[in-house]
């Protein structure tokens, strides 16, 4: 009897673990209907600069990801395709260098939900002054990113950044999904999963030094290429120069090329081949500070 009991038992967890990659499997043998391309080709801007074999490849990572994901819809906004699509395929596109020629077996594995506001939402943020005295202040947020399986986002930011702001603006959904891409490697500091010591050596050494210089520029007001944001932190450095990274890669090339050369490496692709060069790859991007969430 006990043998049985213990035969069904391991049954049942190897269907527990099988089920899930069946699923998987079944929902990718699908290809991503007509009109959620029709979605991903209008919101994604860079969607329309790749090859055949870079938008098919896309397409299965936002497949994946609408099948392992759940989309919340906060505040009373209602959830629908054109929002889960164009969230999934800006968020891909930071897995897209993973990919291969076959879909990855994970695609941010330790997110569960995607928390979606209509707009910029209300958090309550601890603040210690320099008496000591901790108060709680409220601050409008246009995304988070945590560590329990969470990124929280605000829709009217993510669908600007997608249609109705040009290539190079600030983007809310490659900054949050570059801090879960941070975690991976067991905390959120700005060194995501290298793989080696030699590389962790060499992206120490160049992104501390263009942190520095992120931190002198926003001190004396001058405005580059990146946004004055990363300078309040390692992580927050990483994230504003991934956006930088897939939004404006010329310009980010020329000013910081070999900041632009570890991305290259850890993104495992070029976005310059899928967007044409600014006719002054040197001007400068519009000044101004977006507040995005702290990781938490």
């Amino acid at each position: 009897m006990e043998g049985i009991i213990a035969g069904l038992l391991a049954t049942g967890l190897l269907a527990a673990w099988l089920l899930p990659k069946w699923r998987l499997r079944r929902a990718l043998a699908r290809p991503l209907a007509p009109a959620l391309v029709t979605i991903l080709a209008r919101n994604v801007t860079q969607y329309p600069g790749m090859d055949q074999a870079g938008q098919l490849r896309l397409q299965a990572l936002v497949q994946q990801f609408l099948h392992e994901k759940t989309f919340v819809g906060c505040a009373g906004l209602d959830m629908t395709d054109e929002m889960r699509v164009t969230i999934a395929g800006q968020a891909c596109l930071l897995v897209l260098g993973r990919a291969g020629d076959a879909t990855p077996a994970e695609v941010y594995p330790s997110l569960h939900a995607v928390l979606v506001y209509p707009g910029a939402f209300l958090a309550r943020r601890r603040e210690v002054d320099a008496a000591g005295v901790v108060s709680e202040q409220p601050q409008d947020l246009l995304g988070e990113s945590w560590g329990d399986g969470r990124v929280i986002l605000s829709w009217d930011h993510v669908r600007r950044a997608g249609v109705d702001e040009p290539a190079g603006s600030h983007n809310v959904v490659l900054h949050e999904f570059a801090h879960q891409l941070d975690s991976e490697s067991g905390s959120t500091n700005g060194a995501p999963y290298l793989g080696s010591t030699a590389r962790y050596r060499s992206w120490s050494e160049v992104l501390s030094r263009d942190f520095d210089q992120l931190r002198h520029e926003a001190m004396w007001g001058h405005q580059g290429v990146l946004d004055h944001y990363g300078a309040s932190s390692p992580a927050e450095f990483f994230a504003v120069a991934t956006e930088s990274f897939f939004e404006q890669p010329h310009r980010l090339a020329r000013r910081h090329p070999e900041l632009f050369g570890e991305f290259l490496k850890y993104y495992r692709l070029d976005p310059r081949v899928w967007m044409a060069e600014p006719a002054d790859s040197l001007d400068e991007p519009a000044d101004g500070q977006l507040v995005y969430g702290q990781w938490r």
